[in-house]
């Protein structure tokens, strides 16, 4: 089966979605709604239904996150998403300037230690 994404304008979304709510108890369910309905706007039954769906979740008749909740959603996890980049880098440069600074230690302790045992040499 072949799936294509089809954008719709707004318009022709609103003008379906009230159509549908309308004409809603003329039938059983809102899917055979969409079924009778959805062929007359030009629009597929299923995306028709899940508009007219969201579009109940909105208006407070159906339980679930509106529109407004999913997009700040969204948004948060795209924050969230770049926070947790953001991390990993900080942590990778961390790792790395660890190491640099530990060599560089390891080198002033070997030259300490280098002068200690000259110095004892020297002394003895």
């Amino acid at each position: 089966m072949l799936i294509i994404s089809k954008h719709y304008p707004v318009e022709q979304r609103e003008r379906a979605v009230k159509m549908v709510l309308d004409h809603l108890g003329e039938y059983r369910s809102v899917y055979a709604a969409c079924q009778a309905i959805g062929p007359k706007v030009g629009v597929g039954a299923e995306s028709l239904r899940r508009w007219v769906l969201q579009a109940q979740v909105d208006a407070a008749q159906r339980p679930g996150a509106t529109t407004a909740d999913q997009q700040r959603i969204r948004a948060l996890e795209r924050e969230v998403r770049d926070l947790k980049e953001a991390n990993e880098i900080l942590k990778a440069a961390s790792i790395f300037f660890a190491r640099e600074l530990c060599a560089t230690r390891r080198w002033m302790y070997r030259e300490v230690v280098r002068d200690r045992l000259c110095w004892a040499v020297a002394a003895a």
